[in-house]
Protein backbone atom coordinates (compact mmCIF):
# COMPACT_ATOMS: atom_id res chain seq x y z
CA UNK A 1 0.00 0.00 0.00
CA UNK A 2 1.24 3.70 -0.83
CA UNK A 3 1.91 6.18 1.02
CA UNK A 4 -1.20 8.24 -0.45
CA UNK A 5 -3.55 5.31 -0.05
CA UNK A 6 -2.71 4.43 3.50
CA UNK A 7 -3.47 8.18 4.43
CA UNK A 8 -6.59 8.32 3.17
CA UNK A 9 -7.40 4.63 4.79
CA UNK A 10 -6.09 5.99 8.44
CA UNK A 11 -8.56 9.86 7.37
CA UNK A 12 -11.79 7.56 6.78
CA UNK A 13 -10.83 5.58 10.02
CA UNK A 14 -10.41 8.91 12.02
CA UNK A 15 -13.31 10.68 10.63
CA UNK A 16 -15.06 7.40 11.47
CA UNK A 17 -14.49 7.05 15.11
CA UNK A 18 -14.74 11.04 15.78
CA UNK A 19 -18.12 10.79 15.01
CA UNK A 20 -18.85 7.38 16.82
CA UNK A 21 -17.31 9.39 19.84
CA UNK A 22 -19.95 12.27 19.30
CA UNK A 23 -21.80 13.73 22.62
CA UNK A 24 -25.77 13.54 21.95
CA UNK A 25 -26.97 16.99 20.80
CA UNK A 26 -29.99 18.78 21.47
CA UNK A 27 -31.60 20.37 18.35
CA UNK A 28 -34.36 23.05 18.97
CA UNK A 29 -36.95 24.39 16.59
CA UNK A 30 -39.27 27.03 16.41
CA UNK A 31 -41.65 28.69 14.22
CA UNK A 32 -45.67 29.74 13.71
CA UNK A 33 -49.01 28.07 13.58
CA UNK A 34 -52.41 28.49 14.11
CA UNK A 35 -52.11 31.84 15.11
CA UNK A 36 -49.81 30.72 17.70
CA UNK A 37 -46.21 29.43 17.92
CA UNK A 38 -44.59 25.78 18.10
CA UNK A 39 -41.47 25.11 19.94
CA UNK A 40 -39.39 21.43 19.32
CA UNK A 41 -36.55 19.95 20.88
CA UNK A 42 -34.94 16.75 20.26
CA UNK A 43 -32.16 14.70 20.73
CA UNK A 44 -29.71 13.92 17.81
CA UNK A 45 -27.95 11.05 19.18
CA UNK A 46 -25.56 11.23 16.38
CA UNK A 47 -25.88 6.96 16.25
CA UNK A 48 -27.86 7.18 12.81
CA UNK A 49 -28.00 9.53 9.89
CA UNK A 50 -30.28 12.11 10.45
CA UNK A 51 -31.92 15.01 8.26
CA UNK A 52 -30.45 18.06 8.75
CA UNK A 53 -31.97 20.23 11.53
CA UNK A 54 -33.60 22.89 7.83
CA UNK A 55 -34.98 19.66 6.54
CA UNK A 56 -36.49 18.49 9.30
CA UNK A 57 -38.24 22.42 10.10
CA UNK A 58 -38.89 22.23 6.28
CA UNK A 59 -41.12 19.56 6.19
CA UNK A 60 -42.57 20.21 10.19
CA UNK A 61 -43.75 23.58 8.05
CA UNK A 62 -45.18 21.53 5.14
CA UNK A 63 -47.28 19.39 7.60
CA UNK A 64 -48.74 22.37 9.91
CA UNK A 65 -49.73 23.77 6.35
CA UNK A 66 -51.49 21.06 5.84
CA UNK A 67 -53.26 21.06 9.21
CA UNK A 68 -54.24 24.67 8.50
CA UNK A 69 -55.52 23.59 4.93
CA UNK A 70 -57.95 20.75 6.91
CA UNK A 71 -59.20 22.62 9.84
CA UNK A 72 -58.63 26.33 10.10
CA UNK A 73 -61.77 28.66 10.73
CA UNK A 74 -59.58 31.72 9.15
CA UNK A 75 -58.77 30.17 5.60
CA UNK A 76 -61.55 30.69 3.56
CA UNK A 77 -60.52 28.05 1.91
CA UNK A 78 -60.45 25.36 4.43
CA UNK A 79 -61.92 21.99 4.53
CA UNK A 80 -63.93 23.23 7.64
CA UNK A 81 -64.65 26.65 6.11
CA UNK A 82 -66.33 25.25 2.83
CA UNK A 83 -68.13 22.71 5.11
CA UNK A 84 -68.89 25.41 7.36
CA UNK A 85 -70.14 27.42 4.51
CA UNK A 86 -72.28 24.51 3.00
CA UNK A 87 -76.08 24.51 3.56
CA UNK A 88 -76.81 21.62 2.19
CA UNK A 89 -78.16 18.84 4.68
CA UNK A 90 -77.64 14.66 4.34
CA UNK A 91 -75.21 15.63 1.70
CA UNK A 92 -71.67 13.80 1.84
CA UNK A 93 -68.91 16.21 2.18
CA UNK A 94 -65.66 14.91 1.46
CA UNK A 95 -63.06 15.41 3.93
CA UNK A 96 -59.69 14.42 4.36
CA UNK A 97 -57.75 11.60 6.77
CA UNK A 98 -56.77 14.50 9.26
CA UNK A 99 -60.39 15.90 9.36
CA UNK A 100 -61.80 12.59 9.77
CA UNK A 101 -59.51 12.10 13.14
CA UNK A 102 -60.08 14.52 14.71
CA UNK A 103 -63.42 14.68 13.99
CA UNK A 104 -63.71 10.84 15.40
CA UNK A 105 -61.96 12.11 18.37
CA UNK A 106 -64.31 14.56 19.18
CA UNK A 107 -67.72 12.60 19.04
CA UNK A 108 -65.29 9.93 21.40
CA UNK A 109 -64.50 12.54 23.68
CA UNK A 110 -67.82 14.51 23.68
CA UNK A 111 -69.27 11.10 25.07
CA UNK A 112 -66.41 11.07 28.05
CA UNK A 113 -67.23 14.63 28.79
CA UNK A 114 -70.86 14.35 29.01
CA UNK A 115 -71.34 16.17 26.29
CA UNK A 116 -69.04 19.35 27.16
CA UNK A 117 -66.58 18.95 24.59
CA UNK A 118 -68.67 20.22 21.57
CA UNK A 119 -67.09 20.52 17.94
CA UNK A 120 -70.21 21.73 16.77
CA UNK A 121 -70.68 24.85 19.22
CA UNK A 122 -69.08 26.76 16.34
CA UNK A 123 -72.35 28.89 15.78
CA UNK A 124 -72.03 30.16 19.59
CA UNK A 125 -68.54 30.42 19.84
CA UNK A 126 -68.63 33.29 16.46
CA UNK A 127 -72.21 34.62 18.48
CA UNK A 128 -70.44 35.67 21.75
CA UNK A 129 -66.90 37.15 19.73
CA UNK A 130 -64.16 34.59 20.29
CA UNK A 131 -64.07 32.75 16.48
CA UNK A 132 -63.08 34.76 12.96
CA UNK A 133 -66.16 36.89 12.92
CA UNK A 134 -65.53 40.39 14.74
CA UNK A 135 -65.56 40.26 18.39
CA UNK A 136 -68.78 41.70 19.50
CA UNK A 137 -69.12 44.47 22.20
CA UNK A 138 -72.39 43.34 23.69
CA UNK A 139 -73.72 40.39 25.15
CA UNK A 140 -76.33 38.68 22.48
CA UNK A 141 -80.06 38.69 23.10
CA UNK A 142 -81.54 35.64 23.95
CA UNK A 143 -83.27 35.73 20.84
CA UNK A 144 -79.93 35.98 19.33
CA UNK A 145 -78.91 32.78 21.37
CA UNK A 146 -81.89 30.90 20.70
CA UNK A 147 -81.67 31.06 16.88
CA UNK A 148 -77.84 30.24 16.64
CA UNK A 149 -78.22 26.86 19.35
CA UNK A 150 -80.73 25.56 16.59
CA UNK A 151 -77.38 24.37 14.83
CA UNK A 152 -75.25 23.29 18.13
CA UNK A 153 -75.33 19.53 18.91
CA UNK A 154 -72.92 16.64 18.05
CA UNK A 155 -75.74 14.69 16.38
CA UNK A 156 -76.09 17.63 13.97
CA UNK A 157 -72.99 16.06 12.00
CA UNK A 158 -72.30 12.31 11.01
CA UNK A 159 -69.25 10.57 9.84
CA UNK A 160 -68.96 8.16 7.54
CA UNK A 161 -66.07 6.11 6.28
CA UNK A 162 -66.06 3.52 3.55
CA UNK A 163 -62.99 2.22 1.20
CA UNK A 164 -60.86 4.47 2.83
CA UNK A 165 -63.09 7.87 1.85
CA UNK A 166 -63.88 10.01 4.39
CA UNK A 167 -67.49 12.03 4.64
CA UNK A 168 -68.88 14.57 6.84
CA UNK A 169 -72.92 14.81 7.01
CA UNK A 170 -74.52 17.84 8.42
CA UNK A 171 -78.46 17.25 9.08
CA UNK A 172 -78.81 21.01 9.84
CA UNK A 173 -78.02 23.81 7.23
CA UNK A 174 -76.46 26.37 9.68
CA UNK A 175 -74.39 23.62 11.73
CA UNK A 176 -70.51 25.44 11.95
CA UNK A 177 -67.79 23.18 12.84
CA UNK A 178 -64.63 24.52 15.40
CA UNK A 179 -62.55 22.06 15.86
CA UNK A 180 -59.56 24.75 18.05
CA UNK A 181 -60.56 22.77 21.12
CA UNK A 182 -58.73 19.89 19.98
CA UNK A 183 -56.76 20.34 16.65
CA UNK A 184 -53.59 22.10 18.02
CA UNK A 185 -53.21 18.68 19.94
CA UNK A 186 -53.59 16.80 16.67
CA UNK A 187 -51.20 18.82 15.40
CA UNK A 188 -48.62 18.25 18.39
CA UNK A 189 -48.96 13.95 17.47
CA UNK A 190 -48.55 14.77 14.09
CA UNK A 191 -45.25 16.26 14.59
CA UNK A 192 -44.32 13.93 16.91
CA UNK A 193 -45.42 11.18 14.59
CA UNK A 194 -42.90 12.34 11.94
CA UNK A 195 -40.03 12.91 14.78
CA UNK A 196 -40.70 9.21 15.42
CA UNK A 197 -41.25 8.25 11.40
CA UNK A 198 -37.21 9.51 11.24
CA UNK A 199 -36.32 7.49 14.14
CA UNK A 200 -35.81 10.30 16.94
CA UNK A 201 -36.41 8.45 20.20
CA UNK A 202 -36.20 11.39 22.07
CA UNK A 203 -38.06 14.83 21.92
CA UNK A 204 -40.49 17.38 23.28
CA UNK A 205 -43.08 19.07 20.74
CA UNK A 206 -45.62 22.39 22.23
CA UNK A 207 -47.66 24.37 19.82
CA UNK A 208 -49.33 26.52 21.56
CA UNK A 209 -49.22 25.21 25.28
CA UNK A 210 -50.00 21.61 24.13
CA UNK A 211 -47.25 19.41 24.05
CA UNK A 212 -45.78 16.14 23.39
CA UNK A 213 -43.26 14.58 24.82
CA UNK A 214 -40.76 11.09 24.36
CA UNK A 215 -37.72 9.54 26.26
CA UNK A 216 -35.73 11.38 27.75
CA UNK A 217 -34.12 15.20 27.77
CA UNK A 218 -30.37 16.08 26.96
CA UNK A 219 -29.21 15.34 31.03
CA UNK A 220 -31.30 11.68 30.41
CA UNK A 221 -33.98 13.11 32.91
CA UNK A 222 -37.63 13.12 32.02
CA UNK A 223 -39.03 16.25 30.16
CA UNK A 224 -40.18 18.31 33.01
CA UNK A 225 -43.02 21.23 32.46
CA UNK A 226 -44.42 23.91 34.08
CA UNK A 227 -47.61 24.06 34.91
CA UNK A 228 -48.25 28.04 35.07
CA UNK A 229 -50.14 30.43 38.33
CA UNK A 230 -53.15 31.74 36.84
CA UNK A 231 -52.27 35.51 36.16
CA UNK A 232 -52.52 37.39 32.82
CA UNK A 233 -49.34 37.07 31.93
CA UNK A 234 -47.80 34.33 30.59
CA UNK A 235 -45.43 32.54 31.60
CA UNK A 236 -45.11 35.01 35.11
CA UNK A 237 -45.26 32.26 38.13
CA UNK A 238 -44.87 28.55 37.89
CA UNK A 239 -47.71 26.33 40.23
CA UNK A 240 -45.58 23.28 39.80
CA UNK A 241 -43.34 21.08 37.68
CA UNK A 242 -44.12 18.21 36.34
CA UNK A 243 -41.93 15.52 34.75
CA UNK A 244 -43.49 13.90 32.04
CA UNK A 245 -42.19 11.06 29.36
CA UNK A 246 -44.25 9.38 26.65
CA UNK A 247 -47.34 11.68 27.21
CA UNK A 248 -49.41 14.14 25.85
CA UNK A 249 -50.22 17.36 27.76
CA UNK A 250 -53.13 19.91 27.72
CA UNK A 251 -54.19 22.64 29.63
CA UNK A 252 -57.25 25.20 29.39
CA UNK A 253 -57.86 28.18 31.31
CA UNK A 254 -59.95 31.07 31.13
CA UNK A 255 -58.21 33.69 32.54
CA UNK A 256 -55.94 35.54 29.68
CA UNK A 257 -58.50 34.86 26.69
CA UNK A 258 -61.89 36.75 27.64
CA UNK A 259 -65.10 38.97 26.51
CA UNK A 260 -65.61 42.34 28.04
CA UNK A 261 -69.12 42.99 27.83
CA UNK A 262 -70.51 46.70 27.69
CA UNK A 263 -70.57 46.78 31.74
CA UNK A 264 -67.30 45.51 32.12
CA UNK A 265 -67.90 41.91 33.19
CA UNK A 266 -65.30 39.34 31.68
CA UNK A 267 -66.64 36.60 30.26
CA UNK A 268 -64.67 33.44 29.39
CA UNK A 269 -63.80 32.04 25.83
CA UNK A 270 -65.11 29.23 26.55
CA UNK A 271 -68.70 28.23 25.49
CA UNK A 272 -70.79 25.66 27.36
CA UNK A 273 -72.54 24.03 24.97
CA UNK A 274 -75.64 23.00 27.21
CA UNK A 275 -75.78 26.26 28.54
CA UNK A 276 -75.17 28.37 25.61
CA UNK A 277 -73.03 30.68 27.23
CA UNK A 278 -69.69 31.47 28.33
CA UNK A 279 -68.52 29.20 31.33
CA UNK A 280 -69.25 30.85 35.01
CA UNK A 281 -67.53 28.50 37.90
CA UNK A 282 -64.50 28.92 40.43
CA UNK A 283 -61.86 26.64 38.18
CA UNK A 284 -59.51 28.69 36.74
CA UNK A 285 -57.61 25.95 35.11
CA UNK A 286 -56.50 22.55 34.74
CA UNK A 287 -53.96 20.51 33.09
CA UNK A 288 -54.48 17.21 31.10
CA UNK A 289 -51.95 14.50 30.34
CA UNK A 290 -53.14 11.49 28.01
CA UNK A 291 -51.55 9.02 25.74
CA UNK A 292 -52.16 12.13 22.93
CA UNK A 293 -52.06 15.54 22.62
CA UNK A 294 -55.08 15.50 20.71
CA UNK A 295 -56.95 13.77 23.71
CA UNK A 296 -55.60 15.92 26.24
CA UNK A 297 -56.23 19.01 24.53
CA UNK A 298 -60.17 17.64 23.78
CA UNK A 299 -60.44 16.65 27.78
CA UNK A 300 -59.04 19.66 29.07
CA UNK A 301 -61.43 22.26 27.01
CA UNK A 302 -64.76 19.58 28.28
CA UNK A 303 -63.40 19.00 31.52
CA UNK A 304 -62.91 22.54 31.81
CA UNK A 305 -66.48 23.58 31.00
CA UNK A 306 -67.65 20.85 33.67
CA UNK A 307 -66.08 22.95 36.68
CA UNK A 308 -64.16 21.06 38.92
CA UNK A 309 -66.18 18.86 41.34
CA UNK A 310 -67.44 17.34 37.99
CA UNK A 311 -64.12 16.86 36.55
CA UNK A 312 -62.66 15.24 39.60
CA UNK A 313 -65.75 13.10 39.34
CA UNK A 314 -65.42 11.93 35.78
CA UNK A 315 -61.29 11.69 36.17
CA UNK A 316 -61.60 9.34 38.63
CA UNK A 317 -64.08 7.00 37.18
CA UNK A 318 -62.28 7.49 33.65
CA UNK A 319 -58.77 7.15 35.32
CA UNK A 320 -57.94 10.35 33.45
CA UNK A 321 -54.82 12.33 35.20
CA UNK A 322 -55.77 15.84 35.97
CA UNK A 323 -54.37 18.72 37.52
CA UNK A 324 -56.85 21.68 38.66
CA UNK A 325 -56.03 25.17 40.18
CA UNK A 326 -59.53 26.53 41.74
CA UNK A 327 -60.21 29.57 42.79
CA UNK A 328 -60.95 30.41 46.78
CA UNK A 329 -61.94 33.84 48.64
CA UNK A 330 -58.28 33.52 49.90
CA UNK A 331 -56.71 33.00 46.23
CA UNK A 332 -56.47 29.20 44.69
CA UNK A 333 -55.86 25.77 45.82
CA UNK A 334 -54.72 22.74 43.59
CA UNK A 335 -56.26 19.14 43.38
CA UNK A 336 -55.17 16.57 41.01
CA UNK A 337 -56.80 13.13 40.12
CA UNK A 338 -55.18 9.79 41.41
CA UNK A 339 -53.75 9.01 37.67
CA UNK A 340 -52.53 12.60 37.75
CA UNK A 341 -50.24 11.43 41.29
CA UNK A 342 -49.68 7.71 39.87
CA UNK A 343 -47.87 9.35 36.39
CA UNK A 344 -45.89 12.52 37.75
CA UNK A 345 -45.11 10.43 41.04
CA UNK A 346 -45.86 13.75 43.07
Amino acid sequence: MNKLKLFSVLALALFLLSGCNQEPEQISLEGKTMGTTYHIKYIDEHTKELLKPVEIKKEIDHLLVGVNNAMSTYQKDSEISRFNQSTEINKPFVISKDFATVVKSAVELNKITQGALDITVGPLVNLWGFGPDKRLNQVPTEEQIAERSQAVGINKIKLLSENHQFNLVKTHSKVYIDTSSIAKGFGVDKLAQYLEQLGIENYLVEIGGELRAKGKNIHKDDWQIAIEKPTLVQGQEIQILVPISNLGVATSGSYRNYFEDDKGNRLSHIIDPKQLKPISHNLASITVLADTSMKADGLATGLFVLGADKALEIAETEHLAIFLIIKTNNGYETKMSSEFKKLTRL
